[in-house]
């Protein structure tokens, strides 16, 4: 089976590895200054395309790398979320861009529980970081729902590293424990 045969379900969502249909969406949501407030801001088309073939370039290099999140009611591409880990990254993260018009939904925490799953028992990582901005309050509830906890300051690679970000997260066993209580409830 090819990596880009992989399909994780949700409730609500599907995710895979993107696909040449989704940078029409993908665009618009990096064009949308909210949207692109806390990801390096808002990109024209060409730079949007090249970061959209680095993703997918991501998943040949690594065999990992952002899903497409789609809405199964819908069929709609709503974001991007999942493991990341390129050049210079201060860790193993599982990291959400969810499109403002899709925003309160709950897609984030619920993409971002089954991308934690795959990536714990498939990408044999110990640890878990989310890397958010300081000011970015709706990552850190997300990250919360997700039993994640600051853990320390850092910086990400150039050209994204104008200022510290808060690094949150846990660690596989954490992870575990967290998903037993869960299914426990």
């Amino acid at each position: 089976m090819s990596i880009f045969d992989l399909q994780l379900e949700t409730e609500r969502l599907i995710l895979r590895p993107p696909q040449a249909q989704d940078f029409e969406p993908w665009a618009a949501f990096i064009a949308d200054e909210e949207s692109a407030r806390h990801i390096g801001g808002v990109q024209p088309r060409p730079i949007a395309w090249r970061a959209f073939a680095a993703v997918v370039g991501g998943w040949h290099l690594q065999g990992f790398g952002f899903f497409s999140v789609i809405e199964k009611a819908t069929g709609q591409w709503v974001g991007r979320l999942g493991p990341w880990q390129p050049e210079g990254w201060p860790g193993t993260e599982v990291g959400w861009s969810i499109a403002r018009e899709h925003w309160g939904k709950g897609f984030a925490p619920e993409g971002a529980r089954a991308a934690t799953d795959w990536a714990f028992d498939n990408l044999d990582w110990d640890e878990v970081i989310h890397t958010i901005a300081e000011d970015n309050a709706n990552s850190k509830t997300v990250a919360a729902k997700l039993g994640s906890s600051f853990l320390r300051m850092g910086w990400l690679p150039a050209p994204h590293d104008a200022k510290p970000v808060e690094i949150w997260g846990q660690s596989r066993e954490e992870w575990m424990a967290n998903r037993k209580k869960e299914s426990r409830a």
